[in-house]
């Protein structure tokens, strides 16, 4: 693989309050086996971060924000405008990759498939992730890679514009020349992104080798909140989501990870997980009906208040 390097690859990671996984993310991150070009960091500055990255002779660069200019959009549109490689990767501060592999298995990607301007990456539950949590995983990012455009939607639905910022990669110059992220969004611009592309007729890869170990054991009030953002991005943008609904989607999950519970022996988690998805659709519901709500009830249902601030 040494020499057959071709593209230039970024890393760009918004953070805020960084913790351990963050320094265990940039330790794995140093031993790839495709060379990184830069990390770029973009903090919000909270007076949290390991200082000792300031000095870090590996390729860092590090840019600190303040927390009212932070736009999950907007930001990442500021990691690429700064960058001058071939390839953005997007990453979470919590998101840490597998082996050290995650760089080369999306070059190749990329190399393989010149027409690719967007590709995501497989996201493994940690050893700490509950049983409902760790089954979604899998759901959501199975061991199979494949390639999407708009003649899946029929088959996938929403699906086919699924894609995630946790780890995706993207060709900086195609980002950039489509628009790049919405900007100002409250939540979801990978697949607000990814969905208008795919409209129009470009593809997106889902790439199961590349590998970052990354979950969260939400509580229902945190899904509440997660998917009421979520419904608020959607109802915002018709133009990607109106012809394509997310409910049919939700429905076959819980029922999968019900079968699921029941296979594993412990059907008693079903009551778990019939109240986290009731949390998941009426959180959805609001969300998608926000303009008929008065502006202290979205404040209440909200995981993004500064964005309503700012709004």
């Amino acid at each position: 693989i040494k020499g057959l390097k071709k593209l230039k690859v970024d890393v760009i990671i918004p953070t805020y309050k960084p913790g351990k996984e963050f320094e265990e993310l940039i330790c794995r991150l140093q031993k790839q086996t495709y060379s990184i070009h830069r990390i770029i960091i973009i903090n919000t500055q909270t007076g949290v971060f390991p200082t000792e990255l300031e000095s870090e002779p590996y390729q860092i660069e590090i840019m600190h924000i303040r927390p009212e200019d932070f736009d999950h959009g907007g930001t990442r549109n500021m990691g690429a405008s700064i960058s001058y490689a071939d390839i953005v990767l997007y990453m979470t501060q919590d998101a840490v990759p597998a082996d050290e592999h995650l760089i080369e298995k999306f070059a190749n990607v990329f190399e393989m498939h010149p027409e690719l301007g967007i590709a995501y990456g497989r996201q493994l539950p940690r050893e700490d992730c509950n049983i409902i949590e760790r089954y979604t995983r899998r759901f959501n990012y199975p061991e199979k890679s494949r390639i999407k455009s708009k003649v899946d939607l029929p088959q996938l639905g929403i699906k086919t514009f699924f894609c995630s910022d946790v780890c995706a990669a993207y060709r900086r110059n195609y980002l950039l020349s489509a628009g790049g992220f919405e900007d100002p969004t409250i939540f979801n611009e990978d697949m607000i992104f990814a969905g208008k592309r795919i409209l129009a007729g470009d593809k997106v890869a889902y790439v199961a080798e590349a590998k970052v170990i990354h979950s969260h054991n939400y509580t229902g009030s945190q899904q509440f909140h997660r998917n009421f953002d979520l419904a608020v991005s959607q109802a915002q943008h018709p133009e990607v989501f109106e012809g394509v609904p997310s409910e049919g989607e939700g429905i076959r999950m819980v029922k999968a990870t019900a079968k699921y519970l029941i296979r594993s022996g412990q059907p008693l988690k079903i009551w778990n997980l019939v109240y986290q998805s009731g949390c998941k659709y009426i959180g959805y519901f609001l969300g998608k009906r926000y303009e008929k709500l008065p502006k202290w009830v979205v404040l209440k249902c909200t995981s993004s208040i500064k964005y309503w601030k700012k709004s």
